[in-house]
């Protein structure tokens, strides 16, 4: 605890004056509670957590088989086309014979946002049901940045899509893009 230093005294034969006491406060005990403190908040605190967004990546099927291919409805599937220099274009059904576009738009609230919220009202009135919504295939060609791949997935996100998917280009969607191997 707090100790008091006073002078040493002197000997007993010289006149007793009123002492001067050198005041010093051992400031040690609050040391030690200032690191049990710290210790303590940081033992007890919880940091931020990094967020990320849950990506679930199917296993490798064979190819050769009918069965394993699934089957959507082509007016529920719009494709998004990922090229070069921040090209995104967009089309619904089948790409040999799409319902509507091939269309481009831009990135952001006023463009990709904007038609994937009118494509799933539309998806949405055509199928009678809230559980099938529109289906949305991402396609991203060789030329397109990783950041243009990360705003489509939070494009999924904001939009509310359920049911999206990433998968390889094919040379007709490199077409519409522009971009022959």
């Amino acid at each position: 605890m707090a100790e008091l230093n006073t002078g040493g005294s002197k000997s007993k034969d010289t006149k007793v004056r009123s002492k001067k006491q050198n005041a010093g406060v051992d400031l040690t005990a609050m040391v030690d509670l200032a690191f049990l403190l710290i210790t303590f908040f940081m033992l007890t605190t919880s940091m931020n957590k990094p967020q990320s967004m849950n990506l679930a990546m199917p296993d490798k099927l064979d190819a050769t088989k009918d069965e394993d291919k699934t089957k959507v409805d082509e007016n529920r599937t719009m494709t998004i086309l990922l090229g070069q220099d921040n090209k995104v274009m967009w089309y619904m059904g089948m790409p040999h014979e799409p319902i509507q576009g091939p269309n481009t738009t831009s990135y952001g609230k006023s463009g990709i946002r904007e038609v994937i919220l009118e494509r799933e009202k539309q998806a949405l009135s055509y199928s009678q049901d809230a559980d099938k919504g529109l289906i949305v295939i991402i396609r991203a060609s060789e030329n397109a940045n990783y950041r243009n791949l990360i705003d489509i997935l939070d494009e999924m996100a904001i939009t509310g899509v359920k049911s999206y998917a990433i998968v390889d280009i094919t040379d007709q969607d490199l077409e519409f893009l522009g971009e022959q191997n």
